[in-house]
Order: C-alpha cells, then sequence, then structure tokens
C-alpha cells in the first residue's frame, strides 16, 4: 500500500492569480482540497504611452545599470517590446545586456536568463532594503540607472538610494495591481478563514496580504480576520511576505529556507503537516 501523502484532505487556501493553476495543481496532485482566491489581478499598465517614451529612451542613450524587481516585470517589458517589432524587440535586449543587472530576487533572474542575461548584482535579500544594501557603497555618479516598479509603488527609498550614490534614476512601471476586482470573492475567502474551513493559506506575494486585509477593513472584519489566520497554518514563500504579514500582526508559521519558489512551498506545507493527525 503507498503512503498517504501529509497533505491529502488538507483545505489549503491559494490567495493567487498568476500561476493560480501551477500552484494549485501541485498542491491537489497531493491530496489537498484547495479554495481559490484571484486576490491579486495584474493588468498591463493602462497608458502605454510613459513605457514607449521609456523604451525609446533606452534605445537612443542607453543604460549603464538595470534594476530588476519582479519577474513579471521582465515579462510585461518583454511583451510589451515584442509588440512594436522585432527590430525594437532585438535593439532593447542588446541594451539590456549591454548594462550592469541588479536583481532583487530570484524570479527576475529566472525570466532573464533566457534572454541571455544574468545577475551581475544580486540583492542581498528579496527585498528593496536587499538591493540598497547591495548598492552601499556603489559610485553610480553620472551613471543612467534604469528601475522597474512594481505596480505603481514609487518606491521612494530606492529613488533616493540611486541619487544620493550620483545616478539618474530612470523608472519605468509596466503593470499594475486591479485590486479592486472580485471583491465578492474576496470576501468569501475571507469568511472561510473565520469560519476554520481552511487548514492553512500559503501567500506568494505581498500585494495579497495587503488586498485580503483592505477588503477586511473596508467589511469591518480585520479583528476576526487576523483571529481566523492566527489559528491556521500561514505560509509564505519568502522572506518579504514574512514582514508584510508580520506588519499585520501575523506570524509566518513556515517559509522555504533558501528556493523561494512554489515547488519548496509546497513541500513546506507537507512537512508542516506530517507531524499533525491525518486529516
Amino acid at each position: 500500500m503507498s503512503e498517504i501523502d501529509p497533505l491529502t484532505g488538507r483545505r489549503i487556501g491559494v490567495p493567487e492569480s498568476r500561476q493560480l493553476d501551477l500552484f494549485a495543481d501541485m498542491l491537489a496532485r497531493r491530496g489537498a482540497r484547495v479554495t481559490r482566491c484571484p486576490l491579486v489581478d495584474i493588468r498591463d499598465a493602462p497608458d502605454p504611452t510613459p513605457i514607449r517614451a521609456w523604451v525609446d529612451d533606452v534605445l537612443a542613450h542607453g543604460l549603464d545599470d538595470m534594476i530588476w524587481l519582479t519577474g513579471e516585470g521582465v515579462r510585461r517589458l518583454g511583451d510589451f517590446v515584442a509588440r512594436i517589432d522585432p527590430a525594437t524587440q532585438d535593439a532593447f535586449w542588446q541594451r539590456q545586456r549591454a548594462a550592469r543587472t541588479i536583481t532583487r530576487g530570484p524570479k527576475p533572474v529566472r525570466e532573464l536568463r533566457p534572454r541571455g542575461i544574468g545577475s551581475d548584482l544580486p540583492a542581498t535579500e528579496p527585498t528593496t532594503a536587499g538591493v540598497i544594501a547591495a548598492l552601499a557603497g556603489q559610485d553610480l555618479s553620472g551613471r543612467r540607472v534604469g528601475i522597474q516598479r512594481y505596480g505603481t509603488e514609487p518606491n521612494t527609498p530606492l529613488m533616493d538610494a540611486v541619487a544620493e550614490a550620483g545616478g539618474q534614476a530612470l523608472p519605468v512601471a509596466p503593470y499594475v495591481y486591479a485590486d479592486e476586482a472580485e471583491d465578492d470573492d474576496v470576501a468569501g475567502f475571507i469568511d472561510a478563514i473565520v469560519g476554520d474551513r481552511l487548514d492553512a493559506v500559503a501567500f506568494t506575494s505581498s500585494p495579497q496580504v495587503k488586498r485580503l486585509f483592505k477588503v477586511a477593513r473596508q467589511r469591518d472584519c480585520a479583528p476576526a480576520l487576523t483571529d481566523g489566520l492566527k489559528r491556521l497554518c500561514v505560509a509564505a514563500v519568502g522572506p518579504l511576505i514574512v514582514d508584510t504579514l508580520a506588519s499585520y500582526g501575523i506570524e509566518a508559521d513556515l517559509v522555504p529556507e533558501t528556493n523561494f519558489f512554489m515547488k519548496p512551498l509546497v513541500r513546506a506545507l507537507s512537512a508542516h503537516f506530517a507531524d499533525q493527525p491525518a486529516a
């Protein structure tokens, strides 16, 4: 008789939109009962004009450094230049390969690798603070520094750090978080947490946490959500999400030790429930 997977019968909430199917399927194949909630809807920036102006500036003048904060940003900018024409696409990535590449975490590195770009200066940890720490002591005087923003977050600390080091910060925001979508689904997800109908919730991005509590505050149930999360297993794919959860008074019960990806998160969940009675 084959051994039963520890996730069999476990009720796991997956607050994800991008890559939801991939993550949910990994859990379901191990027997988990998955409750899905698209907490983050990522879309192309509604106005392409500033993005095109940024791309044209990069093509005309190049970059000395390029800071990539998210894998989503690599994909969105790649799709944007591909829609212009093949010549623009080729020229854009040539400019990127000529620049020093600075990355916040493993996701942009993974997306850049197929384009022939490695990370010349990785963040000391996968956070904005980690990028700033990696830049400490770097002389950016007179250097053109591209900064890929996540969502519409202005990221003032990073912009200030580049300016203080003498660099010219050139930000671009290729996508937005459409966080007003599907509020009723989010409310239902909150009800499942508050009503103890889940054994675990696995967070894979900080905007998910923020959106969850934003809707909870709008519906006057933030304290109940906090209490509900404290009664179940809260999993986080990386340290940035751990910090975000802590800012809401929630302690993450588990996080992969080194590889901040979905497969290690699934393994961590399985190890957690292996020490508990079967569902």
